[in-house]
């Protein structure tokens, strides 16, 4: 996908999100997401402050109350927002929607499968069915493959080769495991246990060895 693509994928799913979350009661808002630590509010609150890029003063003090923890800056900032109504977290996903402010650190690349993954992170949890376009999933697997940190997948699923059955996607060497790319773009971002009971082939076994998940928990799906 080029630039401009993506950036229309990207606008989509901040409306579809938007979409999703005013239709939840009052409590789906406070599940835990698929983000360990991080309720459905919180998710939100992230996606909607992504486009929203805060000063150079507000981002230092941010990073001196998280300790030079990116994970931690990142959770904080996103569990402030999240303080705000549930009213206004939908509206400002409208708001921004078509909105191609970045943070100096990040590009539209993350910005892509970021919303991609957020969105399964709240919708999963509380039951929503919300298909991931198939090209921006494709797009996204690459991108999380080739990046290294924070998710750093070519070391964490080493040993087997990934197969997409529903586009033209692959990556890795050795035993395969197939999916739906969704799936596999869950699985790349750290979304293990969510993941791999939706994968098959050969190399379930390797990775379920590896992240030591019951049995009961891969076969039933």
């Amino acid at each position: 996908m080029d630039r401009e693509q993506s950036w229309q994928v990207i606008a989509e799913q901040r409306l579809g999100l938007a979409r999703l979350l005013e239709g939840l009661a009052d409590g789906e808002w406070e599940q835990p997401s698929l983000c360990a630590g991080w309720r459905v509010r919180d998710v939100a609150a992230h996606v909607a402050m992504a486009p929203q890029v805060p000063g150079l003063g507000s981002m230092l003090a941010d990073g001196l109350r998280a300790r030079g923890s990116f994970h931690r800056l990142n959770h904080d900032a996103a569990v402030r927002h999240a303080a705000r109504p549930t009213p206004e977290i939908v509206a400002e996903l409208r708001t921004h929607a078509e909105s191609r402010r970045l943070p100096a650190v990040t590009n539209y690349r993350n910005i892509l499968f970021d919303v991609l993954v957020h969105t399964q992170d709240i919708a999963i949890p509380v039951g929503r069915n919300v298909p991931m376009p198939l090209d921006a999933a494709q797009a996204g697997a690459t991108r999380v493959w080739t990046m290294g940190w924070p998710f750093w997948a070519r070391h964490r699923l080493r040993g087997v080769r990934l197969l997409a059955t529903d586009i033209d996607w692959s990556a890795g060497a050795g035993p395969e495991l197939h999916g739906l790319i969704g799936r596999l773009l869950l699985l790349l971002t750290g979304r293990t246990s969510t993941a791999l009971p939706h994968l098959s082939g050969p190399g379930l076994l390797t990775l379920t060895e590896r992240s030591a998940l019951p049995r009961a928990d891969i076969d039933h799906g």
